[in-house]
């Protein structure tokens, strides 16, 4: 895109109230934090993070399984991407199975697109892509607060990376919580079954209809050469998709430490009698989300008093210790 070009896109969607810094409502998008590791494998009889910080594998009911990695493959100006990488196929596709990757956004993030009112605002969504061979994905938004109500597009993946951009229609039914809890699942679909393909594709918004899901897609399952690669995602107010929004390391693991903290230090209360209480004290780095859970408690340690801004490991009669693996997880 030319700059001119870039520059009129930018215009066009402060006009319609969006653009400006802090523009991008996605969460470390230039795939540059993974607290949790930079390799999964044997991903797919289950969901959840298994990588990259606030990106979500889901997957149901399929057989296929994938290596997920944060990848050093990508376009220019980034250093980083999430790779989808199938080690198992699936091309027997029950009707109801269904994988994708998801960010979920708070919606106290969101009430700037005024969705639900007389003046919502469009969505506009971009992302590089590339895989391993030409194919059909579909983007979806998802909302959460409102009996599910969804709009999806198609795009489609080459061998090169390529830029994708969206624009999601502005939806004026069904206002959004202003709340920690989410409000929109922004979902790349890469494999669905009949449930989700046999009807029209949605794309406007509209009350939840699963065969309008995934129409048209192809299956990321068909083979285990199949890849799949993205990065720079950027979901902001607007007609048109703009320049991707960088920002600094430490504000991007920042952002992720308000749903995942992985503790790098082991922290030691003082010795105490078989009768005293010792206890350790760790703050978090930022405040969560949500009271988090806390794993990788010391050996006859007790996780307690446990909050957003701070967790007390509890211990009578010895050290209080947190593990170095320990975490404190307050994902959505």
């Amino acid at each position: 895109m030319s700059k001119a070009a870039e520059l009129a896109n930018l215009i066009g969607n402060i006009n319609a109230g969006g653009g400006g810094v802090n523009r991008n409502v996605i969460i470390n998008g230039a795939m540059n934090v993974a607290q949790r590791g930079t390799s999964e494998t044997g991903v797919g009889a289950s969901s959840g993070y298994f990588t990259l910080d606030r990106w979500k594998y889901y997957s149901s009911g399929t057989a296929g399984r994938v290596t997920l990695t944060q990848d050093s493959s990508a376009p220019d100006g980034f250093a980083n991407s999430f790779k989808v990488d199938v080690t198992t196929a699936d091309t027997s596709i029950a009707a109801g199975e269904q994988v994708m990757i998801q960010q979920r956004i708070e919606g106290q993030n969101l009430q700037h697109f005024k969705k639900g009112t007389s003046d919502a605002l469009p969505w506009a969504l971009s992302f590089y892509v590339k895989g391993n061979a030409s194919a059909t994905y579909v983007a979806e938004l998802m909302d959460a607060d409102n009996s599910d109500r969804h709009v999806n597009k198609q795009f489609t993946v080459g061998t090169d990376w390529t830029r994708v951009e969206i624009t999601f229609p502005a939806d004026t039914t069904g206002t959004m919580d202003d709340d920690n809890a989410v409000s929109i699942d922004l979902q790349i679909i890469l494999h669905s079954g009949t449930n989700f393909t046999s009807g029209t594709l949605q794309q406007t918004w509209g009350a939840l209809n699963q065969t309008n899901r995934a129409v048209g897609i192809s299956s990321i399952f068909d083979s285990t050469d199949r890849t799949f690669f993205i990065t720079g995602v950027q979901l902001e107010v607007g007609q048109n998709a703009t320049e991707f929004e960088h920002e600094d390391i430490s504000t991007t693991l920042s952002k992720c430490q308000r749903y995942f903290n992985k503790l790098s230090e082991q922290l030691y209360g003082g010795y105490g009698s078989s009768s005293a209480a010792d206890y350790a004290t760790i703050w978090f780095p930022t405040e969560m989300r949500d009271d988090p859970t806390m794993t990788g408690v010391g050996t006859s340690n007790t996780a307690q008093n446990i909050s957003e801004e701070f967790a007390q490991c509890y211990r009578v009669g010895g050290y209080a210790v947190w593990n170095q693996d320990a975490t404190a997880d307050a994902e959505l």
